[in-house]
């Protein structure tokens, strides 16, 4: 059968034209079981703070990595509402280095802010982000949230530029004990876990034409050049649902790119349920959430699971039915 009619959008301009910067979020929130049971409400948290949030103008993308169709329906209205502008869907789960592949192969922004779907985004958080990346020289990430653990890597370039004549720099115990808290809270630690994870570590301050800037950077958010990030990702596709993200932080570091954190923090951790602090903060921002209280579990229940042959006996259970679930 012969073509019927000319396709109406022949010798048509789209009008097309990518903001500066590209936002986007990777999403994977499989079902409502264990660890992911509130785990939706975390991820619409976060996008709907990035929405509410943001200061400067920039397109959003969302990559959902294989999440329950309750998600999907839900990035669909986001997409349809144009809330978003860019809605990747994958069928399975490829892993987070594989995806950010993907992601940064497809944003079409010149700068991109990356995040994980567990980050809460606060009023002015990209103005703040930029005014590091395109004041300091040869940056590789520049994130929202300071987490001391992670001078442990990848920062020699940030601390060979740190001696250049026109850098101040001050060290020592710089980061207030709430902000410590809050990443203990939100990362499942005890106090005692994170003091071995920060032990005989001091936090690093620059100043750069009247610019500060925390020493380190993290992986679960960043603002950053796509081009400098694409030069540190893998060649090939790996395969691997988790890991290489250490290495992504090392190549960076390697290129000589540096690797700084705002000096107060204008992103938040929200790990896999929305605790009060979080929902008040959301509350104050305009920001309304349907987060449940979650039920602490009962002091005899911790005593037994504590125990060394309940807890072993237990995790052997939960490993065999995660990896059923997820076969």
């Amino acid at each position: 059968m012969p073509r019927v009619g000319m396709n109406p959008a022949r010798n048509r301009e789209s009008g097309f034209l990518p903001t500066r910067v590209t936002a986007a979020i990777l999403t994977h929130v499989p079902h409502d079981a264990g660890y992911f049971e509130h785990r939706f409400e975390s991820l619409k948290l976060c996008i709907e703070s990035l929405i509410h949030n943001t200061d400067l103008v920039c397109d959003i993308l969302i990559f959902d990595n294989a999440s329950s169709p309750q998600v999907v329906d839900y990035l669909r209205q986001l997409r349809d509402a144009n809330k978003i502008q860019y809605l990747i869907l994958s069928s399975r789960n490829i892993g987070k280095i594989d995806a950010l592949q993907m992601i940064f192969r497809a944003a079409p922004g010149e700068i991109i802010a990356y995040s994980d779907d567990d980050v809460y985004f606060q009023p002015g958080w990209l103005a703040k982000h930029l005014e590091i990346l395109e004041t300091y020289p040869k940056v590789g990430m520049v994130t929202g949230f300071y987490i001391r653990s992670q001078l442990h890597w990848s920062i020699q370039s940030t601390l060979a530029f740190a001696k250049q004549p026109d850098v101040t720099s001050q060290q020592g115990s710089l980061w207030e004990k709430h902000w410590e808290e809050h990443y203990i809270d939100n990362m499942g630690r005890t106090w005692e876990q994170y003091q071995q994870e920060v032990q005989g570590l001091e936090d690093t301050l620059l100043t750069y034409k009247g610019v500060s800037a925390l020493v380190s950077a993290g992986h679960h958010q960043f603002v950053c050049y796509k081009n400098v990030i694409q030069q540190a990702l893998p060649e090939e596709y790996t395969g691997r649902l988790m890991g290489r993200m250490r290495e992504l932080d090392d190549r960076i570091d390697q290129l000589g790119y540096l690797r700084l954190n705002t000096p107060l923090p204008v992103t938040r951790l929200i790990g896999n349920v929305i605790n009060p602090e979080m929902a008040q903060l959301a509350r104050e921002d305009g920001i309304e959430t349907n987060a449940k209280a979650v039920k602490e579990t009962g002091g005899l229940v911790k005593r037994v699971f504590k125990l060394r042959a309940v807890n072993g006996v237990a995790r052997r259970i939960y490993n065999w039915l995660f990896k059923v679930i997820n076969s």
